[in-house]
């Protein structure tokens, strides 16, 4: 499984896991705990296959930032994000030289470096894009419930995102694939 069904919903801590939609939102569960929760339409959530990081030049997927993640540590776990400010920024330094760093805070790299132990802890680091069947069989999915196109919200606390599919800034809403 890949970065397509899983995520960040603000005000619950951890990831989650798309399970299916529902008439009102979607059922996920926890990466942390197991537990599954009815996400509505008060929630805002962002799907890690749809967030970027800020560089000086263009925008680079959180995907490709995992990945340099995940190959920088052999797969293992990367360093805690309880560390300082400054490890951390140094850190992030080494993964991503030129990142952006009056838009990338360190709150920023703290929650992606969570993010990646999460998602090593519970063996889930396919980072590669998706095949163009399994796009398909998304936007299929998203159409028959009559959510495609429709803007999620982004929470504040989120990495300086932008949805590249759409070439958004930021600071607007991101969009499901379509």
């Amino acid at each position: 499984m890949g970065l397509e069904k899983i995520l960040s919903i603000s005000g619950k801590p951890g990831l989650y896991e798309l399970k299916t939609q529902t008439r009102t939102g979607f059922l996920a569960e926890s990466l942390l705990d197991g537990k599954k929760i009815s996400i509505g339409a008060q929630h805002n959530i962002s799907l890690l296959s749809e967030i970027a990081i800020y560089t000086l030049t263009e925008e680079i997927p959180l995907r490709q930032i995992m990945q340099k993640i995940k190959d920088k540590e052999n797969g293992e776990k990367a360093i805690s994000h309880k560390e300082d400010k400054i490890k951390l920024e140094e850190y992030f330094f080494e993964i991503l030289p030129d990142y952006d760093e009056d838009r990338v805070y360190a709150s920023d790299i703290k929650k992606i470096i969570q993010w990646y132990n999460l998602l090593q802890e519970k063996d889930l680091m396919d980072f590669s894009e998706p095949t163009e069947e399994e796009a398909q069989e998304i936007v299929k999915q998203t159409e028959a419930k009559g959510t495609a196109n429709k803007a999620v919200p982004v929470e504040k606390s989120t990495p300086k995102v932008s949805n590249t599919k759409k070439g958004g800034t930021g600071k607007s809403p991101v969009a499901r694939k379509s």
